[in-house]
């Protein structure tokens, strides 16, 4: 098997020349898991020991703040993923048998997503300063 120098091991897959796209990978992974984790019936869901609502605004935060390492926009992230949480909301009303939409879950993804994002600025703005 003939050897491959570093500069044409480079060109071998172009996935991995071109590394932009992977600041968006956990924020698309999180994304997708909580549509799924939102989607599914209850009854195949295991039981949570926390607060509904609270888990809601955990999970809604952990999204926006993977936004927020992606595109560092703090208004479009808190819209989006409000909106996102809407759109489960509306998908689960109507789409499931076992779940149920309701508004102070929405209110939840929203509290969770403006806290993540206040907090990612606040500690950006202090990583800064201390320098």
């Amino acid at each position: 098997m003939p050897e491959i120098c570093v500069t044409e091991q480079k060109y071998i897959c172009p996935i991995v020349r071109n590394t932009s796209y992977m600041k968006y990978l956990p924020a698309v992974c999180i994304t997708v898991g909580i549509a799924i984790m939102s989607l599914t019936e209850s009854s195949y869901m295991p039981s949570v020991s926390l607060n509904d609502k609270l888990m809601h605004a955990i999970l809604y935060a952990c999204l926006a703040a993977s936004w927020w390492l992606a595109i560092k926009r703090p208004v479009w992230i808190i819209v989006g993923v409000t909106l996102y949480g809407a759109l489960l909301e509306l998908l689960q009303h109507y789409c499931t048998l076992t779940r149920s939409g309701e508004w102070l879950d929405l209110l939840a993804d929203f509290v969770g997503a403006t806290i993540a994002i206040i907090l990612a600025i606040l500690w950006q703005r202090l990583s800064t300063t201390s320098r």
